[in-house]
């Protein structure tokens, strides 16, 4: 992180993926099957391409899908009001008391605030 998020109570760079401790290892796998490398056609020009590792990739196709759907319902452009609205309708608990909301803040949060980490806003996308 830089010094900017570190000041801000960020533990993790922007671009990081938060997954839970119980993913299992078949699903870890499905989501790194694709990797991005760089072939030449025919005409000797580079170009990236995105090739499988393996078979499955469920797991990477569906964070795929939901990024594309937080992309288009415009979540990364949502204000700290727009986070809190939705918070409230939900019930959601504070994230000072709720360990979903420390994800990018190892200490408390600030008094009388709340935030959603939901998706990552906070730390850049995934």
């Amino acid at each position: 992180p830089t010094d900017e998020d570190m000041a801000e109570g960020a533990a993790f760079p922007p671009g990081s993926v938060h997954l839970p401790h119980r993913v299992e290892n078949e699903w870890l796998k499905q989501f790194v099957a694709e990797q991005l490398v760089t072939v030449r056609t025919k005409r000797g020009f580079a170009r990236l391409e995105w090739q499988k590792l393996r078979e499955r990739n469920e797991a990477l196709d569906c964070r795929v899908y939901a990024r594309a759907a937080a992309w288009i319902a415009g979540a990364d452009r949502w204000t700290a009001e727009k986070w809190q609205d939705l918070e409230d309708q939900l019930g959601a608990a504070p994230t000072d008391t709720d360990p979903a909301g420390q994800i990018n803040r190892p200490g408390q949060a600030p008094q009388g605030k709340r935030r959603s980490d939901w998706l990552g806003r906070r730390g850049g996308w995934l």
